[in-house]
């Protein structure tokens, strides 16, 4: 029989075969392969089948079925085939993606990589994402990230974007880290407010994903009985995919995801690769917070560590100022009783002595000596005083007062003004009053010996966070950084000041009750003097 198709013959022509377009020369030799893949199709085959029906060909009751046959099992082939394309595409982008996941420990990064995997198209393609993560305490899960476009052109222009750059999705997710998850953080910032859930709710959504440790696809949310139609409405969309994010039995939160953009429905397919993807997610999530909240601990144990090494260079500092104490003070003993001796005797005889008698100016001297000696012992046994502090809690600016009120003889008779400026309604301070008193007064000395005559000393307390302020400023000559570092050095001798040990018997009191001196010369004339004094009881 002469058939049309060219089914029967071994070899054929370009010509022969209608069907057989360029590159598929091949099938022009193979019969056995041209039969499946262009006969079994052909119309001249189907004319060939029903002229072998007329002729009464043996087979020709049987080909048809046959074919059917084959062509349904050709179908199927050719969608599992597909499907396992698919299925080989997904396990190379998970593949990607938990390679990158398991090396990194920055939570930025994790971050990128998850939330463009879930919205680019190169990976699972949604249109948005919403990451929820529980709190440091355990009981709340509250809005962290939301990603994707918030209308339709914006997703039409990142989506042409996209397109330009060709990018991979390691790529596309770096890119996503450096120029965009800033932004992207505060974009949805009003929804994100509105998706804390404390974890106590068993009922919300969120946490029967969390308890059921299984995906949760909700559609018709604005009729759905079983949910919160608030929860619709701040999304905007009826239809999202709740998948939960479990490591080890803890909950680590929950990853929203939907197609508001282009309502592509939700299949199972989709559900069923988040889920798998959602793991490494919550593991690597998991693992980076773990490390962000160590380097906290380290920078916290790191500043521990300086804080306490300053507290032994201070206890060191204060074990040699109180060796020094002892000796001053064994020895200022010592003198003291003869020393009173010699100037009371001194005195007597200094009043019993005529105006004219020669001997008045050698009694004079030996009275005035003997009172700048006094005066030395006393600063020096006042130094050893300091090292045994009774604190409690004084009100700043009453002692500030009383002190100055005292001091008005020497301010009148260095004819300087003196202004006050005190905060009201300070909290109270824990002092040593009479040891602050004496600060107070020892700088106001200080800043006396600096200001001319007709000059201004003024005096300010102000809050300082969880301290008191009090400062003196004078408007004299500035120290200089030798004279300032001279002043709090005992009996460091400076040519501005002369020797003692004012500003350092100061500073030792202060440190010791954990207050503060500093003094800063002003380039414009003047110095200040400020004390920090703290408020609290646990921190002295």
């Amino acid at each position: 029989m002469d058939w049309e198709c060219c089914w029967s013959r071994d070899q054929i022509e370009p010509e022969n075969c209608p069907y057989i377009g360029e590159g598929e020369e091949d099938l022009l030799v193979s019969q056995r392969r041209r039969i499946v893949e262009k006969c079994v199709e052909c119309p001249r085959f189907k004319n060939d089948l029903a002229r072998m029906k007329g002729s009464g060909y043996p087979l020709s009751d049987v080909l048809p079925y046959i074919l059917t046959e084959f062509q349904e099992q050709k179908s199927q082939m050719g969608a599992m085939l597909s499907f396992l394309n698919s299925k080989t595409r997904e396990i190379k982008f998970l593949r990607e993606v938990g390679l990158v996941l398991q090396t990194s420990l920055d939570l930025d990064e994790v971050l990128s990589i998850a939330m463009t995997a879930i919205t680019a198209g190169k990976g699972f393609g949604m249109n948005r994402a919403f990451l929820l993560m529980t709190d440091k305490d355990r009981r709340h899960i509250r809005g962290y990230l939301g990603v994707g476009p918030r209308d339709y052109e914006e997703a039409w222009r990142t989506w042409e974007d996209i397109g330009r750059s060709n990018f991979t999705l390691r790529q596309l997710a770096r890119d996503f880290q450096k120029t965009k998850l800033n932004s992207e953080k505060v974009k949805f910032h009003d929804i994100l407010n509105q998706l804390t859930v404390p974890l106590a709710d068993q009922g919300h959504i969120f946490n029967r994903a969390l308890l059921g440790k299984k995906p949760i696809l909700v559609e018709n949310a604005l009729n759905n009985p079983d949910l919160d139609r608030g929860l619709a409405r701040i999304l905007g969309v009826d239809t999202f995919l709740v998948m939960p994010l479990i490591s080890r039995n803890r909950r680590i939160g929950v990853i929203i995801a939907d197609n508001c953009i282009t309502h592509k429905p939700i299949t199972l397919q989709d559900m069923q690769s988040l889920e798998t993807f959602a793991f490494p997610v919550a593991f690597a999530l998991e693992r980076a917070s773990l490390y962000e909240r160590l380097q906290e601990e380290v920078a916290k144990q790191k500043a521990a560590n300086v804080k306490l090494r300053e507290q032994q260079e201070l206890i060191v500092k204060m074990e040699k100022m109180a060796l020094v104490g002892k000796i001053t003070s064994s020895i200022a003993h010592s003198i003291r009783n003869p020393l009173m001796v010699i100037g009371g005797f001194a005195r007597t005889l200094l009043k019993a002595t005529p105006d004219q008698d020669e001997k008045r100016s050698y009694l004079e001297s030996i009275v005035r000596e003997t009172r700048q000696l006094e005066d030395v012992l006393s600063e020096v046994l006042d130094y050893s005083e300091s090292l045994f502090p009774v604190t409690d809690f004084w009100d700043l600016n009453e002692l500030v007062g009383k002190a100055m009120g005292e001091l008005e003889g020497a301010l009148e008779q260095a004819g300087v003004r003196c202004r006050m400026e005190l905060a009201p309604e300070l909290p109270m301070v824990r002092i040593d009053y009479k040891q602050i008193s004496y600060c107070l007064k020892t700088i106001t000395a200080t800043a006396l010996a600096a200001i001319e005559q007709g000059g201004e000393l003024r005096i300010e307390s102000v809050l300082d966070g969880d301290g008191v302020l009090l400062r003196v400023s004078d408007d004299g000559r500035p120290f200089t950084q030798t004279a300032q570092e001279a002043l709090t050095a005992p009996f460091f001798q400076t040519q501005e000041l002369g020797e003692g040990v004012g500003l350092s018997l100061c500073k030792s009191i202060l440190e010791r009750q954990g207050n503060s001196l500093s003094i800063l010369s002003r380039p414009g004339g003047g110095n200040t003097y400020s004390i920090r004094l703290l408020t609290r009881k646990e921190n002295i």
